[in-house]
């Protein structure tokens, strides 16, 4: 018998444990995971400010809107912040990050979304994690949108503080996430008189209250559903396999992209090389005199259950996002989407071939 939702016995401090352990796993790490309770802007907050302060010179790398919002938390936080910003159609390099930390010596602190889904890039984490290293700056990595999707791996990488969600590629539950913290970025934190403290921001309280007390009371009630939720996340992922949920991922992108251009109308990917494009979410650039959000728009009026969507804010004029992630992350989805732009395009008078497209998914998908 299915036990109703609203009438579950409490959630206990060691399966609360054991789920930070799966997510460990996930990470392959081995410094301490906090699984927090809200969605992964809690934890990408609370690691800025838990870290950062008028002390800190930081290096913050903006590929997307995400990495324009870690900016403005450094700069709240009274650090002196130097934007290092690349186009929102490429990825940045580690050269241009050595070259940044080579221009101001000062930098201890190195902010970087891994896969930006707003906008369709991913940056080399590993690479760029190498050249922190070298350099003894703390490595702050947003990994919401590409655990499940690509490679994470925070102690490989020499990542000290690697945020993850479950709501993207993982297909879990929006209302909770995790942070891997390194020993080095608990100093840090203990050392910020800054730091929050009987905050739900705070990183400190669990590492104080939960951690070192061996994890046997939990801070306050956990959201009980989304935990659970988060638990037959991870264990679908151990059943499938993490390879196979990344490939997944990135046979939606490669058919995604040489879908559009078969489908002609003059669509064709925001992120000009593959190899920079993130496995998450495709990202096309409307033909010319079109307007992204209105081209959308009628898509979902031919489908409405296709994962698409505009550009946020000005490049909602000329930037279409494909979600396939999660659940999204299989041919039929890639298919039902582009043949919904080409309706669309159709309605427009734009000369588009749906079938040519349909068939170039076919014959890519799961040849990557």
């Amino acid at each position: 018998m299915t036990q109703p939702l609203l009438d579950l016995p409490p959630l206990s401090a060691a399966r609360f444990a054991s789920i930070e352990d799966r997510v460990a796993r996930l990470l392959c790490t081995e410094q301490d995971v906090v699984i927090m309770q809200g969605e992964a802007l809690l934890p990408l907050e609370g690691a800025i400010r838990g870290t950062a302060g008028p002390g800190t010179t930081a290096l913050n790398v903006i590929t997307g809107p995400y990495g324009q919002t870690f900016g403005d938390w450094l700069r709240d936080c009274g650090a002196t912040v130097y934007d290092l910003a690349v186009p929102f159609h490429t990825a940045v390099t580690a050269e241009q990050v050595r070259q940044a930390l080579a221009e101001h010596p000062e930098i201890d602190f190195v902010s970087l979304v891994h896969a930006e889904a707003a906008t369709g890039n991913t940056n080399p984490a590993a690479e760029i994690g190498a050249v922190v290293r070298e350099h003894r700056a703390l490595f702050y990595l947003d990994a919401v949108a590409s655990i499940g999707a690509e490679p994470v791996l925070p102690d490989a990488w020499g990542v000290d503080l690697c945020v993850i969600g479950a709501q993207k590629a993982m297909g879990g539950p929006a209302g909770v996430s995790a942070v891997s913290v390194s020993e080095r970025a608990w100093a840090r934190m203990a050392a910020n008189p800054g730091a929050p403290r009987r905050s739900y921001l705070s990183l400190l309280d669990w590492k104080e209250r939960w951690i070192d007390g061996g994890r046997k009371a939990l801070l306050h009630a956990p959201a009980q559903l989304e935990m659970l939720a988060l638990e037959a996340c991870l264990e679908r992922i151990e059943a499938d396999g993490l390879e196979t949920v990344m490939a997944r991922h990135r046979s939606a992108a490669a058919a995604t992209r040489a879908g559009a251009v078969a489908l002609g109308g003059g669509l064709e990917p925001y992120v000009h090389e593959a190899s920079e494009a993130a496995p998450v979410a495709t990202t096309l650039r409307a033909p010319s005199g079109v307007v992204a959000a209105e081209l959308v728009a009628r898509a979902l009026e031919c489908d409405p259950g296709v994962p698409l969507a505009a550009g946020g804010g000005a490049l909602a004029k000329e930037m279409i996002r494909v979600n396939h992630y999660g659940a999204d992350a299989t041919a039929e989805t890639v298919s039902a989407s582009l043949a919904a732009l080409g309706a669309a395009l159709g309605e427009l008078g734009v000369d588009v071939d749906v079938e040519r497209a349909r068939g170039v998914v076919g014959e890519l998908w799961g040849q990557r």
